[in-house]
């Protein structure tokens, strides 16, 4: 474990994250069957446009999937919140979405929860980048709502 804390503050495995994860996305593909809930996305200020869909029951995030048009960040960050939260319960989900933000933010916020979504602890630096590394996430956090809502 200490290990790999270490390699996660080294700038260029971060970068490799990153682009590894916008060349290979995980979950990046819709699906047009079943009982997929869908929000899409579009930002104002960069080229991002995407679908985020999700199954979520009995209170747990059976899977998530996402396309679209979206720059590198954009791309990399969803891909990061699909593996961090499929499987999860919705209160897990929420505290990990919780810490997400914190970090992009630049507040506070508990390494151990984001894995790998870590790389993306040095946006809050870049303002114009925040809405590239959120917009998947916000695109969750509208669906885990509409399912507590029901």
């Amino acid at each position: 474990m200490e290990n790999e804390k270490s390699l996660l503050a080294d700038p260029e495995v971060l970068r490799e994250l990153i682009l590894d994860h916008y060349q290979y996305p995980h979950n990046h593909h819709l699906m047009h069957e079943g009982t997929f809930r869908s929000v899409h996305m579009a930002s104002d200020s960069c080229i991002d446009d995407i679908t985020v869909q999700s199954v979520i029951e009995d209170g747990i995030i059976k899977d998530i999937r996402f396309d679209g048009v979206a720059c590198t960040i954009s791309t990399a960050s969803t891909s990061m919140m699909t593996d961090l939260l499929i499987g999860k319960t919705v209160t897990e989900a929420k505290e990990i979405i919780h810490e997400y933000m914190n970090m992009t933010d630049g507040r506070p916020y508990d390494e151990q929860m984001l894995d790998e979504a870590v790389a993306m602890k040095n946006v809050y630096r870049q303002a114009n980048r925040i809405k590239c590394a959120t917009i998947g996430w916000k695109a969750m956090t509208q669906m885990i709502e509409e399912s507590e809502e029901k």
